[in-house]
């Protein structure tokens, strides 16, 4: 089993509920066990400031699956939620980002873990230091630790961390 980090996130057709019941899709997975989401949080849009706000969240959870198998799944998913690839950075129903595999370095043609950009995306530090405060970032600083770093005045509290098991 491999510990898995997930960012959840979504701007379209109510996005709290795509990142609830995407979860709720993979707490239902055969292949993935102690499940954990962080409480949801509201945030400016990173790419063009025309569309809705995010509604931001991360996931951890052990799996079986291979990186790609997972990359799959969690595609499979976004599909399943109307996710259209139109635009960088666009507004979207759904998008699940594979942050971290275990400790494995991955960088080829489909998939890149760590995710890039991670250190400079409070909307994906903060839950993630939320779960697991000692989580160590490539960075090598704790997740809490790079957290307390962040400007945090674009994140916002939307919906507490639920006992989803």
């Amino acid at each position: 089993m491999i510990e898995c980090v997930i960012g959840l996130g979504a701007n379209l057709n109510n996005p709290q509920q795509q990142l609830l019941d995407a979860a709720q899709h993979l707490l239902g997975e055969a292949n993935i066990t102690q499940f954990q989401l962080s409480s949801l949080y509201s945030s400016t849009p990173m790419g063009p400031q025309d569309q809705p706000d995010y509604v931001n969240g991360v996931a951890i959870f052990h799996t079986t699956l291979t990186p790609h198998a997972l990359l799959d799944l969690l595609q499979h998913i976004e599909q399943l939620h109307g996710r259209v690839r139109s635009q960088h950075w666009g507004p979207r129903t759904l998008d699940l980002d594979l942050l971290f595999y275990g400790n494995k370095n991955i960088n080829d043609a489909r998939l890149t873990v760590p995710h890039p950009g991670i250190l400079e995306r409070e909307f994906v530090i903060v839950p993630l230091a939320e779960l697991r405060p000692n989580y160590i970032l490539p960075n090598n600083k704790s997740a809490l630790s790079h957290a307390n770093t962040l400007n945090l005045r674009e994140l916002q509290l939307i919906h507490p961390g639920l006992p989803i098991n």
